[in-house]
């Protein structure tokens, strides 16, 4: 072989040419972002600073006001109970998919990414016809002779939607730290003599520690900009900060003030991810 095949082959490139390739193959994607999400994001938290005029007062109002507070605290307080209801709920329905091989796991496995395949938009829709007052619920509550609760229209029907759309987000960032998991720990633990619960306790639930974080971080942030559910199942008493948004821009045309809110919501979210990254890192989201 000789000297002039060598230099061409893509191994023996100047590493100038080969670092102007990589640029060139990034471009797209980085222009793709600079322009769908940085400038937008850039354009919101320039009015929150200048609409009407250069000041804080948007911020100051947010702060302030009792019921700007109270749309914040019920923002945070729904997002942490769809969050450790998505827990309580998705932590057993992983531990049996991940520790079963049989059909069981498969047919659970199937239904939590069917829910990827319908709309949550479909799923909230489907929510109003089982909640309300002719749906299976309530002639249920007939059949037994019971006067029917009011389920639609409140924080329990918003609550329980929320809770339908991300609890499949939640089994599969827990089950792919528990597949991960060496079955014979579990076994180990056994031959020693623990029971099955002080296994499970001191030697699978440690372990899948990271998913619960995982799971946690991601149902929490997601949660906390979700606008359709709850404003088709929940009550105007219950106004998450997505839908104060809204209302500011469609009903008041207030801009400065809609987009310091949102900038207030990605200022939370974003110290979320940062705190996350800190002691865990990002690239262990998803396992």
């Amino acid at each position: 072989m000789t000297a002039t095949t060598i230099t061409d082959t893509p191994r023996h490139r100047p590493l100038e040419s080969r670092s102007a390739a990589a640029w060139l193959l990034l471009t797209p994607g980085s222009l793709f972002l600079i322009l769908l999400f940085v400038v937008p994001i850039g354009y919101v938290l320039l009015l929150s600073f200048t609409e009407p005029k250069v000041s804080l007062d948007h911020f100051r109002r947010i702060f302030t006001t009792p019921l700007y507070t109270s749309v914040m605290i019920n923002t945070f307080r729904t997002s942490l109970i769809v969050t450790l209801s998505c827990l309580l709920l998705g932590y057993p329905l992983a531990y049996v998919i991940a520790r079963r091989n049989d059909a069981v796991s498969l047919i659970f496995l199937t239904l939590v990414g069917l829910s990827f395949w319908t709309g949550f938009l479909v799923r909230t829709y489907a929510w109003l016809v089982i909640l309300g007052n002719r749906g299976p619920v309530a002639a249920t509550f007939g059949v037994l002779g019971l006067e029917p609760p009011q389920l639609l229209f409140t924080s329990f029907s918003s609550t329980l939607g929320m809770v339908n759309i991300l609890l499949p987000y939640m089994v599969f960032a827990l089950l792919s730290v528990m597949k991960k998991i060496d079955p014979n720990h579990m076994r180990a633990a056994a031959s020693l003599g623990a029971p099955p619960t002080a296994a499970f306790r001191t030697v699978f639930l440690p372990q899948s520690l990271p998913g619960v974080v995982n799971g946690s971080v991601l149902v929490f942030t997601v949660c906390l900009g979700f606008y359709v559910t709850p404003i088709l199942l929940g009550t105007p008493r219950d106004m998450m900060i997505s839908q104060l948004i809204n209302q500011q821009i469609e009903e008041l045309l207030a801009w400065g003030f809609a987009a310091a809110l949102a900038v207030v919501l990605l200022a939370v979210t974003s110290f979320l991810m940062i705190l996350y990254n800190r002691f865990v890192g990002l690239d262990r989201l998803w396992g």
